[in-house]
């Protein structure tokens, strides 16, 4: 009898639990939900130069469930202030709002970290040979130029692809692109999760520089003290998302993502590298794969750290160190109120800048003659993770090894040795080292089912023309 109601007591307490956590989450979902919007809405409008109907439109249709509640906002864009605000029935007010050279960050009330941009001239430090012309470029490849129609028709049944931007480089060349009304070569676009493996590039380059080490515990105070499981945690965990940490998960853009603790991280907390390190193990580090935004988040606080302390630092390092060499002229880096680069979501590049980043890739770290990452640091990007089912590295997601998400992208048409960055909704940078290619795709697509962005069909397409070498060369 005592252990039937020790049971019982048990399995009400856990219960309880359960459904107090589960109601905790679902006050915060009012100001999760709006808060994505809203730094999308400011994002898009003052960096990127889009019309936030359409944006709110295009967002909000590519994310499952979300149309429930869509009736339900209401968003303000205050052009002179340069801020957006957005509300569910008036609950869960969002504030976003866009300094000059830093794009967005969610003003949740508190203290804001000023952040100096720092002056770094790009084409004087540019070393990667540039990639295009002026103009854009159309390809002379009759069946190049067809994929690209392909991936930007809209197909008869919903839902909507939204194409904005598709770069195709082979040999370190554009043969291809094309843009949507309203983006062009000079265009920043929201990558999402690309800018993880961008993150990953950056720790790649402390390590190259002996800043930061693979394989020891990665130096974050919080978890220093005599006994935290945490002090176990690796630079490499974080990179593999193996660190264990009880945040949830990232993989959907949906409306039942709102109930994961990394979202409250996201859009409700100031200071998202303190949240993230706060939070205890659920897995022991290295033990079990979970992709979610908060490893990334921690990475870029590391990074912030090891090149100098401050915002500006991280800045100023990324410039210098990444993009002025590649010649990525058109990036924002955005940070949260505390001065912590949102580095699991939040760059914005143009398509040829993307293409750039896609490059270096390619040419195994070196720009111009010049090592960018350390050596071998490509190879290990794209290792395979092991039980990371979705078919990810070190940063990247990749077609080597035998998860899942390898053999389902092979089965259509991709080559195996591909590995790439990307986001939710649709972007990808996609390096095939067998075919010397780079392809950029962005745009505003659901996430499911896995051919609703047309990207299968695009990369089948490219490789396709890419063996007829004479005519794929023949852009303008």
């Amino acid at each position: 009898m005592f252990r039937r109601n020790l049971l019982f007591i048990l399995a009400t307490t856990t219960a309880l639990g359960a459904l107090a956590l589960s109601a905790a989450r679902a006050r915060d979902v009012p100001k999760i939900a709006t808060g994505f919007v809203a730094n999308i809405l400011c994002s898009e409008t003052f960096v990127s130069g889009q019309q936030p109907d359409r944006i709110f439109r295009e967002t909000t249709a590519a994310m499952p469930g979300v149309n429930l509640i869509t009736w339900a906002m209401d968003y303000r864009v205050d052009r002179a202030w340069k801020e957006t605000t957005v509300t569910l029935l008036g609950l869960g007010r969002s504030h976003a709002v866009h300094r000059e050279g830093l794009g967005c960050y969610l003003d949740h009330g508190g203290a804001v970290a000023e952040i100096a941009v720092p002056s770094i001239d790009v084409k004087s430090s540019q070393v990667l040979p540039d990639i295009a012309g002026p103009s854009v470029v159309t390809s002379a490849n009759p069946q190049l130029a067809a994929a690209l129609d392909r991936a930007f028709a809209e197909p008869e049944q919903p839902p909507k692809r939204a194409t904005k931007a598709i770069v195709v480089l082979k040999d370190g060349r554009v043969v291809a692109e094309r843009y949507a009304e309203g983006y062009g070569i000079d265009t920043p676009i929201l990558g999402f999760s690309a800018t993880k493996s961008v993150i990953s590039a950056l720790t790649g380059i402390l390590v190259r520089k002996g800043a930061l080490t693979l394989d020891q515990p990665a130096p974050i105070g919080a978890w220093q003290r005599a006994g935290d499981p945490r002090r176990a945690i690796t630079v490499d965990h974080l990179l593999r998302h193996t660190a264990g940490l009880a945040l949830g998960s990232s993989l959907q853009a949906s409306l039942s993502s709102v109930f994961e603790p990394v979202n409250r991280m996201k859009f409700m907390e100031s200071d998202m590298a303190a949240y993230a390190e706060s939070i205890e193990l659920e897995t022991p580090p290295g033990s079990q794969w979970n992709y979610n935004d908060g490893n990334t988040v921690i990475l870029s606080h590391l990074i912030r750290e090891a090149a100098g302390g401050k915002a500006a630092d991280l800045l100023r390092f990324a410039r210098a160190e990444l993009f002025a060499p590649l010649g990525m002229r058109n990036v924002t880096i955005e940070f949260d109120a505390a001065g912590n680069a949102e580095g699991s979501s939040q760059m914005l590049g143009s398509a040829r800048d993307w293409a750039r980043f896609g490059q270096l890739y390619l040419n195994d770290g070196v720009a111009g003659g010049k090592r960018i990452l350390p050596e071998g640091w490509v190879k290990y990007s794209a290792s395979p993770t092991s039980n990371a089912w979705v078919g990810m590295g070190a940063g990247f997601w990749t077609d080597l090894g035998d998860s899942f998400g390898a053999h389902y992208r092979t089965g259509h048409g991709w080559p195996r040795d591909a590995f790439f960055a990307k986001g939710t909704m649709g972007q990808y940078v996609i390096i095939i080292p067998s075919e010397k290619l780079v392809i950029v795709r962005l745009g505003r697509s659901p996430n499911g089912p896995p051919e609703a962005d047309g990207v299968f069909g695009l990369v089948a397409d490219v490789v396709a023309a890419a063996g007829d070498r004479a005519k794929l060369a023949g852009g303008n």
